[in-house]
């Protein structure tokens, strides 16, 4: 099975997956988990490695943002919807159960992508009042971040585009838009495309240096398939351990940040049975 890669698709600056799509192969369901199941090395004695970006677009927000407590989090190697639920929600961490965190990251995210209360609400299924509340609680304890994403909109206003950490730039036209709502979605899109964007780069830089290690010390493995934060690729079963922990540790170099990039790596037969793999 062979996908297209494509280039210029994704505003963000992500690798899109045509005919077919592989980077829409559901996991979440158990239908999803049976389909992924079906995914394996292709070769006799070989086994799958996948290698998985942790929170990178929430590490980025961290270092874009410069925010002490969210940095702080990171740099503890905390939990940060666990940390976030604790804020939130005024208690230890340790009294957060599934469902706190399950809310705290749904409001990381909401945040990361400019959700506003009324879609909140309705992602978490509770009324407008308490999505504000909670959205009001994260920028009380996350002060730099909402300063952060206001300065990024009113810059691209002025100069009509944003930039990734690496210089990229993707314009943001409808910025004074006099349709409210396009004027909105431009907005949005302006406080995320940094961060969705500066991911791309990340995981492409990744990808370079991963090739090159693979190539200059002639390993028997290859790269199949780029998911989002995800590099999947294929090697020898007896050695795959070994190296997908060499690939976590060439993609966790690739770039500086002020917050530890961390990569999940893990290792199976097919994509959906791969268990973690620590030093």
């Amino acid at each position: 099975m062979h996908t297209t890669f494509e280039q210029t698709v994704a505003s963000t600056g992500r690798l899109a997956s045509r005919n077919p799509n592989l980077q829409n192969v559901p996991v979440r369901t158990e239908w999803g988990r049976a389909v992924r199941g079906c995914f394996n090395s292709g070769r006799a004695g070989y086994a799958l490695i996948c290698a998985d970006y942790s929170q990178i677009e929430l590490r980025i927000l961290a270092h874009l943002s410069g925010d002490e407590t969210l940095v702080a989090a990171f740099r503890a190697g905390e939990d940060i919807h666990t940390r976030t639920a604790a804020l939130i929600f005024g208690c230890d961490a340790g009294e957060v159960d599934y469902d706190r965190r399950s809310v705290a990251k749904t409001v990381n995210y909401a945040v990361l992508y400019g959700m506003g209360a009324r879609a909140l609400a309705q992602s978490l299924s509770i009324d407008a009042a308490e999505a504000k509340a909670f959205i009001e609680q994260y920028h009380a304890r996350f002060p730099a971040v909402e300063g952060f994403m206001k300065q990024t909109v009113e810059t691209a206003r002025k100069q009509g585009y944003v930039s990734t950490i690496l210089g990229r730039r993707r314009p943001i036209p409808d910025l004074d838009a006099g349709n409210p709502g396009v004027r909105a979605y431009a907005e949005r899109a302006a406080g995320n495309a940094p961060l969705q964007g500066s991911a791309a780069d990340i995981v492409k830089l990744a990808m370079l240096a991963v090739e090159r290690m693979l190539h200059s010390e002639r390993l028997p493995a290859q790269m199949l398939l780029q998911v989002h934060d995800d590099i999947i690729l294929r090697a020898p079963a007896e050695t795959a351990r070994d190296l997908a922990l060499q690939v976590k540790g060439v993609m966790e170099g690739v770039y500086e940040l002020s917050v530890p990039l961390i990569v999940d790596a893990a290792v199976g037969h097919n994509w959906r049975d791969v268990e973690p793999v620590n030093a």
